[in-house]
């Protein structure tokens, strides 16, 4: 090893720096209790001043909350929980049209908005009638007595 291989060690400058992975835009929908405009105005202020948040859409009536932009959803969700104390979950509705089993036990929640169902395929506890995977699963489970909404053959 000679003097120049040596100088050159100390002056080689290593390019080691990472690469920042863009955020990509989202649509993040969550539930959250919303009781008057105070809590309204609550959710909103504390969304609007988050780095990367585009909009922010509030439905009082249907307690969703819509946020816009190049944000993470956990980090959205705990910021809004943070700020207000309120109890924060991903929107756990559908439409009503995009369920491929409607009538599926569990689907159906007194507290979701006209015109929604729960998701219960991506809800494994929710229906187990509608996340079976063969023909002979649904039929078995359908007429079962562990079924409260089974058929009764006599």
């Amino acid at each position: 090893m000679g003097l120049v291989d040596f100088v050159s060690e100390f002056c080689s400058v290593s390019h080691t720096h990472r690469l920042k992975r863009r955020k990509q835009l989202q649509t993040v929908e969550m539930k959250v209790r919303i009781d008057c405009e105070g809590c309204e105005r609550k959710i909103k202020k504390a969304l609007e001043g988050m780095k990367g948040v585009n909009t922010v859409e509030v439905v009082p009536k249907q307690n969703k909350v819509t946020v816009t932009g190049y944000v993470e959803p956990y980090k959205v969700m705990r910021r809004v929980a943070y700020k207000t104390g309120k109890k924060v979950e991903p929107w756990p509705y559908v439409p009503y049209d995009l369920v491929a089993h409607p009538y599926a036990p569990g689907a159906y929640d007194k507290k979701a908005p006209p015109g929604y169902v729960r998701n219960v395929v991506a809800d494994p506890n929710a229906a187990p009638l509608a996340r079976a995977s063969s023909l002979e699963q649904k039929y078995t489970s359908a007429f079962s007595d562990e079924n409260p909404n089974a058929c009764v053959v006599m």
